[in-house]
């Protein structure tokens, strides 16, 4: 055998012997890098390199809190997978793609720290370069899970979104890279236990240390009679049916935020004469009264009682405006019923007005819109009598 021949033969065996050992080497080195995160801990039970696509999967990835009482685990994902996003390579742009499949993240609420959950004391952005260098440009989860216990705690009251579906684009800005929101995000799930479904769109730019955003959000036909123990602990009422839809469209530039939310309730009845499951006196005369009230703010030929609740100021100060609501509660009422639906009219450059300059704008839309309408209507009046001068000759 010619010396050449045993060179390579000897180097392609090298090659799989290290193609053989790489797993194992890598394995070893994520978990000693999850091993200790400031309060938490993390393991992964098995890898698959895979050089030609230049990707690798995590099987079984889980974090947990140090010294923790809850039993589940922070961070559950049976299938991670880690590679370079090859469209940004061909456009000279070296990063990666991330995609999550089945995730399990359990937040919980607590005064004590063992009792609580939340993650927000580790800077999971370190522990994210040690397990993928390259930086990030797409993250998406599939079909994940996003529990949140003891979100309210008197009394409790948890949230759980199913079939979270989530995707984060172009976060390291290789597209459109004159954009202000470079970073499209979409994000969907069911809301397990409360009925309905929750649906976010939003443009970001990701790059700055307050991220800006414009997103609109919105929770869906959410049962009210799953919400009783809310309401019976904070307004000493409970629903015996009917359903509340949420929408909310927020901007934010330069931590500077403007927007509404649009709470409408379809078909909500609070009191019920016959109701006798532990109702006490109290009890009875505020659903009356409340009942009372949805009755005159009700919109009655839709059934439903709806607002809009302007937002405005900056990320550590956020105002609402009292006014605006109430006439949004008798304009629904008695003018014009809200829409189950987004309004559309919040964008970046609304982030810097305030709640008066928003409130005289929408008004100043409102009048316009009764001027024209005004307008057609006396044309047309016009026009019926010209019609009937022409019969009547």
């Amino acid at each position: 055998m010619k010396r050449t021949t045993k060179i390579i033969i000897a180097v392609v065996a090298l090659l799989v012997i290290a193609r053989l050992l790489l797993p194992y080497i890598v394995l070893r080195y994520v978990n000693k890098s999850l091993a200790d995160m400031d309060g938490y801990t993390g393991h992964v039970d098995d890898i698959d390199i895979q050089l030609i696509r230049g990707a690798y999967q995590l099987d079984d990835l889980r974090i947990r809190k140090v010294n923790g009482k809850i039993k589940e685990p922070f961070l559950y994902i049976p299938k991670t997978d880690l590679s370079v996003e090859w469209k940004s390579l061909f456009k000279g742009k070296l990063v990666s793609e991330v995609e999550c499949y089945e995730p399990e993240i359990n937040f919980a609420f607590s005064e004590s720290d063992a009792g609580s959950q939340t993650g927000e004391e580790v800077d999971w952005t370190v522990y994210l370069k040690k397990l993928l260098p390259i930086s990030i440009n797409r993250f998406a989860v599939i079909d994940g899970k996003v529990n949140l216990t003891s979100l309210v705690t008197q009394p409790r009251a948890d949230l759980s979104l199913q079939h979270f579906q989530g995707e984060i684009r172009n976060i390291r800005n290789v597209n459109d890279e004159r954009k202000a929101l470079p970073s499209p995000v979409t994000a969907s799930g069911n809301v397990l236990g409360y009925g309905g479904n929750m649906n976010l769109t939003a443009n970001t730019n990701l790059l700055k240390v307050v991220p800006d955003f414009d997103y609109n959000l919105e929770f869906t036909d959410i049962q009210l009679v799953k919400l009783n123990a809310l309401a019976r602990e904070y307004a000493n009422v409970d629903f015996n049916k009917g359903t509340v839809s949420v929408y909310s469209e927020m901007a934010m530039l330069d931590k500077k935020m403007n927007g509404y939310i649009k709470p409408l309730t379809k078909d909500m009845q609070i009191f019920k004469l016959d109701e006798n499951k532990g109702r006490t006196v109290g009890r009875f005369f505020t659903e009356l009264l409340a009942q009372v009230g949805t009755d005159v703010l009700k919109n009655q030929k839709h059934d439903q009682v709806a607002t809009r609740i302007p937002l405005n100021g900056t990320i550590d100060d956020v105002k609402t405006a009292v006014w605006p609501t109430i006439f949004g509660l008798l304009r629904n009422a008695y003018v014009e019923a809200f829409r189950g639906e987004f309004d559309n009219n919040i964008t970046l450059k609304d982030a810097f007005k305030s709640v008066k300059e928003d409130f005289k704008e929408k008004r100043a839309e409102r009048k316009a819109e009764r001027k024209e309408k005004r307008a057609e209507r006396k044309a047309e009046r016009q026009k019926k009598r010209e019609q009937r001068k022409k019969e009547n000759n």
